[in-house]
């Protein structure tokens, strides 16, 4: 019996932690033409959400995500904080990972789907027809996870035949899909990569599958991380505030996975080989970077900015769980109702991989 009702987390605007709005009466979504409902069974917590959550993406904002993590900004433009640059609406559910079973299911989609463990692919490209870089992420500009009910396309939403929890499946989507995405696009191969970030939900995944590509990882993380990071995979590991042209010597790396941006930007280009990629999908230490493009031209580099995916990025972690090449860390579970905590735990940064809220199962 599907109830017409749900608890979910509404997002009323722009802000702090507050505007997070825990609710025991919102409607129960309904599966449209070519759509799926899932119950949803567990939902990790990513820095999409709080960027989202935060207004991080307007233009207006050249602080880290940490400085307005908890509180917010003063500064944010709402015509320009989304990730896509278009308005949110208000409220929204967010929640960009999604783990779940199959409830119901819209016209035209098989009724022999109902009962389908699935995970939801998180860039979704139906409500664009698939036009090349373009997409919505659910909980951004549609309602995601963060409830106990969520609609999602039938075609990007996968079932998975594997023996992991809810939550590790749930901490598969968003993480994993951006790492892959980055290794995807930079086309990573048998090579030196540095991995900056390498103890969060998208760092830890780009270790595991930068080393399932055959890569040598080198990772950058804080020390008291190190060993959790070593356990992931990665061949060497520095301080993430290392001086890196001294650690590592200029030109020694092939592929630079960064997520983190500030101040140490300049240096991932002087390790960079003559013809390496810079890939990026985030920059939660500060947007704001200085280039000297003489480093650029003359050494030949090619920079990746990574958002859109390709169809096969997500279809390909679906085979890399099922065949179990890959498995995510969880460091904490949380109640739905406490997702404020969770994600101040997520701004303090003292864990290693995801942290996954799960919502109640009455």
């Amino acid at each position: 019996m599907i109830p017409e009702t749900m608890k979910a987390v509404l997002l009323t605007g722009h802000g702090g932690i507050d505007k997070l709005d825990y609710r025991a009466d919102v409607p129960t979504p309904q599966p449209g033409p070519g759509e799926v409902l899932i119950r949803v069974a567990a939902a990790g917590v990513n820095n999409t959400d709080i960027n989202t959550r935060i207004g991080w993406y307007s233009k207006a904002v050249t602080a880290d995500t940490e400085t307005g993590g908890a509180e917010g900004f003063d500064t944010v433009d709402d015509d320009d904080a989304s990730w896509s640059g278009v308005p949110l609406t208000f409220p929204r559910i967010q929640g960009a990972d999604v783990c779940g079973h199959v409830v119901a299911v819209g016209e035209g989609v098989d009724l022999a789907r109902i009962g389908e463990r699935v995970i939801v692919r998180n860039m979704l490209r139906t409500y664009v027809d698939y036009r090349p870089y373009e997409c919505w992420t659910i909980g951004s500009e549609c309602d995601g996870g963060f409830a106990q009910y969520c609609k999602a396309p039938a075609q990007e939403t996968h079932a998975v035949a594997c023996d992991w929890s809810d939550a590790e499946l749930a901490a598969i989507p968003c993480a994993y899909s951006t790492a892959e995405g980055m290794l995807h696009r930079a086309n990573v191969g048998a090579e030196t990569v540095l991995i900056t970030g390498a103890s969060g939900g998208v760092g830890s995944a780009a270790v595991q599958l930068a080393k399932r590509r055959g890569a040598t990882v080198i990772a950058l993380c804080s020390p008291a991380k190190f060993e959790a990071v070593r356990a992931l995979g990665a061949d060497r590991i520095l301080d993430r505030d290392a001086d890196l042209v001294a650690e590592l010597g200029a030109g020694s790396i092939d592929v630079v996975v960064d997520l983190v941006a500030g101040p140490q930007w300049p240096s991932l280009l002087d390790v960079l080989r003559r013809g390496g990629r810079y890939a990026t999908a985030g920059a939660i230490a500060g947007p704001i970077c200085e280039i000297d493009v003489r480093t650029l031209y003359l050494k030949d580099l090619t920079l990746y900015g990574c958002t859109f995916q390709e169809d096969i990025v997500f279809e390909n972690l679906v085979k890399y769980i099922e065949a179990g090449e890959i498995r995510p860390v969880v460091a904490k579970t949380y109640p739905l109702s406490d997702i404020a905590t969770a994600q101040e735990d997520f701004l303090a940064k003292k864990h290693t991989g995801q942290l996954v809220l799960i919502p109640p199962q009455e």
